[in-house]
């Protein structure tokens, strides 16, 4: 039997992508495509079993507490998710026992091997940072996949009893050193042309590693996203990141 999915942001830049991207998927049906405005009880009316959203980070909670209320697991693309957000989702969660939820800061397969490449090199190396380059269009800097990189990074560090990275700076115009992530730089690039790209930089002693991920388009969302919704509702709860998905 196929899975019944809907979309949220179905007419945004990305979710018309997954859309499209759903049309021919083995085992997925599309059910419903909504955007702002639209009645989310055509979700329920429509069988939606798995929703995916890429809304925005104004109207993201609001989907994700009438999804998980009414039994709908989540694939969640949308940004800007901090801790007090995650503790909510994971108390509805909690009060809806059969839901999973997956927030993912990126489908792109590529950019979560990258992060998980990031944490098995951050010990190795006395210095770290990461740059980031979206699209002029993008409302949050730094972006999801950079600060989770950053934390990754800086988890792995402190579990392995590293000092902070050396830097010796003492003045500095505002922001030229990046924002501090746990202790990592993360800088944001802003640019006309650039689409979704990540360099995560590291150093020690005669020798650098740069590891660089790029997705040319939104149809690199598209894998990642069919991996959530085949494996969502076998993972009750939230999750955040797509790698244990992959084995990771």
């Amino acid at each position: 039997m196929s899975i019944k999915v809907g979309v949220l942001g179905a007419r945004g830049r990305v979710g018309s992508t997954i859309v499209a991207g759903l049309e021919g998927v083995e085992g997925v049906e599309l059910v419903a495509a909504l955007d702002h405005g639209d009645d989310k009880n055509q979700l329920t009316e429509s069988g939606a079993e798995v929703i995916v959203d890429f809304t925005v980070p104004d109207q993201v909670m609001g989907n994700l507490q009438f999804c998980i209320e009414h039994g709908i697991h989540c694939v969640v693309g949308t940004t800007g998710f901090d801790e007090e957000r995650l503790a909510q989702v994971r108390a509805w969660c909690e009060d809806n026992p059969g839901v999973g939820v997956l927030i993912a800061p990126n489908f792109a397969i590529s950019a979560v091997l990258a992060m998980a490449f990031a944490r098995q090199a951050a010990t190795y190396f006395e210095s770290a940072e990461v740059v980031e380059y979206h699209h002029p269009n993008k409302l949050d800097a730094p972006s999801g996949t950079a600060v989770h990189t950053a934390q990754g990074i800086a988890r792995a560090r402190r579990e392995a009893g590293m000092e902070p990275a050396p830097d010796a700076t003492e003045k500095a115009l505002d922001g030229s050193r990046g924002a501090s992530v746990e202790g990592i730089p993360v800088h944001a690039v802003r640019m006309q042309g650039m689409n979704a790209h990540e360099e995560i930089i590291f150093g020690t002693q005669g020798q650098t590693l740069t590891i660089r991920q790029d997705s040319y388009d939104r149809t690199s969302f598209v894998p990642g996203v069919v991996v959530g919704i085949r494996t969502v509702a076998q993972r009750p709860g939230l999750t955040v990141g797509l790698d244990s998905y992959l084995g990771l």
